[in-house]
């Protein structure tokens, strides 16, 4: 149960995706503009990451090993994705259409996000069994949902800012992750990995 508890810490706070691994930038910067948004992202992106570490764990260990194909591992791992998030994107649109209309372009982005991608590859590079794939995929969803969400946070205060011309916008909006990237930085002695 502790090892559990260190994995899930290391993937959410530790080696948090955006702001230590600097995977899923994307969507970091275009949806935490406001935090509603930036909340229904995070949801989304936690829902996919775990069903594609469930996804990809099974095809892999399951198919592709005993078929000697790993080298598909990529491929195969990009169409399990990408079908996890036309599931997501058919739910938001019929349950959640505001949400949806919010997301935007940055929804259809998640098949595309080095993060969710980053996730399946390091399960299969750590070599975790099924149970530590999940608890790693959830871990990495939260770390990632953290981050989108202090982000918003302080972009949404930045509009009411007295900010310089020349760094209204993304110029601000990246200084401010490279801080939270030094803050994140903090919590590297929190777990030994």
């Amino acid at each position: 149960m502790a090892e559990l508890a260190v994995i899930f810490i290391g993937a959410a706070l530790v080696n948090n995706f955006v702001l230590a691994r600097f995977l899923g930038i994307c969507p970091f910067l275009g949806v935490s503009k406001k935090t509603d948004t930036a909340f229904g992202m995070g949801m989304a992106v936690i829902f996919v990451m775990t069903l594609a570490a469930v996804g990809t764990y099974l095809v892999y260990h399951f198919v592709l090993i005993p078929l000697r194909l790993e080298f598909l591992q990529i491929v195969s791992f990009i169409l399990i994705i990408a079908s996890l998030v036309q599931l997501v994107e058919t739910f938001l649109r019929k349950v959640s259409p505001a949400l949806y209309k919010a997301l935007g372009i940055y929804l259809p982005l998640i098949t595309t996000n080095c993060a969710i991608m980053g996730l399946a590859l390091l399960n299969v590079i750590k070599d975790y069994d099924f149970i530590r794939s999940i608890v790693f995929a959830v871990g990495a969803g939260i770390g990632f949902t953290l981050a989108l969400i202090i982000m918003s946070g302080i972009r949404e205060r930045l509009e009411f800012a007295d900010v310089p011309g020349p760094l209204k916008g993304t110029p601000i909006a990246l200084v401010v992750a490279g801080l939270l990237a030094i803050v994140f930085l903090g919590f590297t002695g929190l777990v030994k990995l």
